[in-house]
């Protein structure tokens, strides 16, 4: 589908959900917003006689590498944003040009609020990925360095990051080369980094969801600090 094809499907269907959603959240005060997936510990009480269970939902940890522009980053720096990231390495034949031309094009469509939401796209062959090939990379499919960071490091930080902090393993359903990542998801995560849901970074449909779950999630953060998210 071509560029103008896919910012009209995200458009036609991301933005009169985000329409009705927003008058419904207005009127009742509520609304279904993209589920929490993983939990780190459960615990139970009992309030006025009733047991109540407690989730303390997965937090994925700081992570701090090199960007594309030379600039050790840390995610930690990024508090409040909603974050979209893959997994890729610039010599990838398939699929990651389509993943990386995937998110350029999900980075124009939310470029108005360019503030509130961060792409990252993190390399998964650091020893072949300097710095100067990911800027290459990223002048390649023109992207807007201030909200889409590509980074580098440490194999082993990078590895242990999507299987014990992403759950690269479980979303994929355990069938990962754990010597070599290999996988096509996008993980939306929301303002506390929790996250909310993954996503084929090679599908269209997959990625109009993905569209409306973010701007669902700026719902979810606007809850008691109301923003104009259309603004110009």
């Amino acid at each position: 589908m071509s560029k103008k094809g896919f910012l009209g499907l995200i458009l036609a269907v991301g933005i009169p959900v985000l329409s009705y959603y927003i008058v419904k959240w207005s009127s009742e005060g509520s609304v279904e917003m993209p589920r929490r997936y993983f939990f780190d510990t459960v615990t139970e009480k009992t309030v006025k006689g009733k047991l109540v269970k407690d989730t303390v939902w997965h937090k994925v940890a700081n992570f701090t590498f090199t960007n594309q522009l030379g600039k050790t980053v840390s995610v930690d720096s990024l508090k409040g944003k909603i974050l979209v990231v893959d997994y890729f390495f610039t010599r990838c034949p398939n699929p990651c040009p389509t993943l990386t031309r995937n998110m350029k094009k999900m980075q124009d469509a939310f470029l108005k609020t360019d503030s509130l939401v961060h792409f990252i796209s993190l390399t998964v062959d650091p020893p072949r990925d300097s710095v100067e090939a990911l800027k290459r990379y990223a002048d390649k499919y023109k992207v807007r360095h201030n909200n889409w960071w590509f980074l580098t490091g440490d194999k082993k930080a990078i590895y242990d990051l999507a299987y014990n902090e992403f759950k690269a393993a479980t979303i994929d359903g355990g069938e990962v080369d754990t010597a070599f990542l290999h996988t096509n998801k996008f993980y939306l995560l929301d303002k506390d980094r929790v996250i909310r849901g993954w996503y084929d970074g090679t599908d269209t449909v997959a990625m109009a969801k993905l569209a409306k779950d973010i701007g669902l999630l700026f719902l979810e953060k606007d809850k008691k600090k109301k923003r104009n998210l259309f603004r110009k």
